[in-house]
């Protein structure tokens, strides 16, 4: 596949997740909420996560804000579903590597979040795709 048509791949797939979004809302009695912003972009967000012992059993997000932000967020919250938080966590690393341009490891179970991969390229962009993965480990780090 020529790099033109993984780019116009990886655009369609962002554009589903932002018009299509996965896991939008708010979990009630959610066991853990973060809110955080963007306020260069005006991106908003309020993820909430039910988490049992060190699983995360569910993910919701909720927000408005940039397709980057809003395609990311409805990404990472199919994407840390079933998994622990350490997990979760390292995840977020491997993202936010793939974000500044360095090596990274992006996994099958990690879903569409390749699809960000071009963000990269646009240095303004990097908080708007990294706003969720960035509440999550806020969030984390506050439970611990």
């Amino acid at each position: 596949m020529s790099f033109n048509n993984l780019d116009q791949l990886y655009r369609s797939v962002i554009m589903d997740h932002y018009k299509n979004p996965r896991n939008k809302g708010v979990i009630e009695d959610g066991s853990l909420t973060i809110d955080m912003n963007n306020p260069t972009c005006g991106d908003r967000i309020r993820l909430t996560l039910d988490v049992e012992g060190d699983i995360i059993k569910d993910a919701k997000f909720d927000g408005e804000g940039c397709s980057i932000s809003m395609s990311s967020a409805s990404m990472m919250t199919e994407t840390i579903k079933g998994h622990t938080i350490s997990e979760a966590l390292a995840m977020g690393h491997e993202f936010s590597q793939m974000m500044l341009g360095n090596d990274y490891e992006i996994t099958e179970e990690m879903g569409d979040i390749e699809a960000l991969s071009g963000v990269a390229k646009f240095p303004a962009r990097i908080k708007c795709a990294t706003l969720a993965w960035k509440a999550l480990e806020k969030g984390t780090k506050e439970e611990e």
